[in-house]
């Protein structure tokens, strides 16, 4: 496990820390390829310097937030921010679907915008794959 995700996720509340222990065991699965890190403060999987899918908590849940998500069509998910982003939100470890996000996760790697250059585009997103 990365060392320092799991600081982030031992740093988590009981209830909070099972919750982001599945979540990291179930992205590691599904991103082999990929590199973690934390990254503004929480745990986020690249392919290639994109971000892909990432974890944090936030007040009264823990947000599990792909980058690209908005393309993935899933009603498990929800429009997050201005951009292309989708979350779920979990207040109970019990909540997770495993099988949705496996689904989730594979369409992470088939369906990514370029969030690696958003800078240097000056805000403008392009399709990658």
């Amino acid at each position: 496990m990365n060392k320092d995700i799991q600081i982030y996720n031992q740093q988590q509340s009981a209830d909070d820390k099972r919750i982001c222990d599945l979540l990291f065991k179930e992205i590691e699965k599904g991103m082999k390829n990929a590199e973690s890190k934390i990254w503004h403060a929480h745990p986020v999987w690249f392919l290639e310097g994109n971000p892909i899918v990432g974890y944090s908590k936030l007040k009264s849940s823990v947000q599990l937030l792909f980058w690209s998500g908005q393309d993935f069509d899933e009603p498990g998910l929800i429009t997050e921010g201005s951009f292309k982003a989708a979350d779920a939100r979990y207040t109970d470890v019990d909540q997770i679907v495993a099988k949705d996000l496996r689904r989730w996760l594979k369409k992470a790697k088939l369906i990514q915008w370029d969030y690696k250059n958003i800078v240097s585009k000056k805000g403008r997103l392009d399709r990658l794959k």
